[in-house]
């Protein structure tokens, strides 16, 4: 596969194939979707791969989410999307040990883009933290999820041992911060070299890179999320009206 053939990872699919059978009528409206066991089986899927998708389309509005229960068809939403939401799957996503690698967390300072995202100067302190997603047991993501202090206070946003249950819900239970609105960027570039040893990458390969800042109601960041994406591994791609 050329550097320019980008194939969509995983996740993306499954959210894919589903979105066809509700269009198609084969999920219908208020049915609930096959057991997350059953779809880890149909695709050949770790399980944190088909929640991630199914995260992803419940933020969507394809579906709801009904913890205990399962997940139900909501139907086609007004206006459709088909972005991976990759900041938003960043901070969602848990980190389950066979899926992803911390590589460190703590104290650090903020460069300058994330200062701007934050708020803060360049240089000021904020909780870091940086994993390796792997996928199909091989590098596919580098995720760093930035935190300002106060939010990180009491938390274990700071700890190096993984969050099972994920960033976001790891601060709705703690700090009960919810987050309300993600403002996304996304551009193609080539890989650092800070990026380039995590992800196994040769010299000039292209990424994707999303900053993406995580608010809540009040418009406060609560995080910023930076995810490298291999550009021979990953594509997005959007779909909405054109009126």
């Amino acid at each position: 596969m050329s550097s320019l053939e980008f194939a969509p990872p995983k996740y993306v699919q499954i959210v894919r194939a589903i979105q066809e059978r509700i269009e198609d009528g084969t999920y219908p409206v208020g049915e609930m979707l096959p057991s997350e066991s059953r779809m880890v089986r149909e695709f050949g899927a770790g399980r944190s791969t088909v929640v991630r998708a199914l995260q992803i389309l419940s933020m969507q509005g394809w579906i709801e989410r009904e913890h205990g229960r399962g997940s139900f068809v909501r139907g086609v939403p007004q206006q459709t999307s088909e972005r991976s939401h990759a900041g938003a799957s960043a901070f969602d996503a848990s980190e389950e040990a066979k899926k992803s690698h911390i590589l460190t967390a703590g104290r650090s300072p903020v460069s300058a883009a994330v200062a701007e995202a934050i708020g803060v100067p360049e240089g000021s302190p904020a909780i870091m933290r940086q994993r390796l997603v792997l996928g199909e047991g091989e590098p596919s993501e580098l995720v760093t999820l930035w935190f300002p202090l106060d939010v990180a206070e009491g938390t274990d946003l700071g700890e190096t041992q993984p969050i099972s249950i994920g960033a976001r819900e790891h601060v709705q239970m703690v700090k009960q911060l919810r987050p309300s609105k993600v403002v996304e960027r996304l551009c193609a570039r080539l890989a650092t070299s800070a990026e380039r040893e995590p992800l196994g990458l040769d010299e000039g390969t292209p990424v994707l890179g999303i900053t993406a800042r995580i608010l809540d109601a009040s418009g406060d960041v609560i995080a910023v999320a930076e995810v490298v994406l291999p550009g021979d591994l990953h594509e997005l791609e959007d779909s909405y009206p054109a009126v």
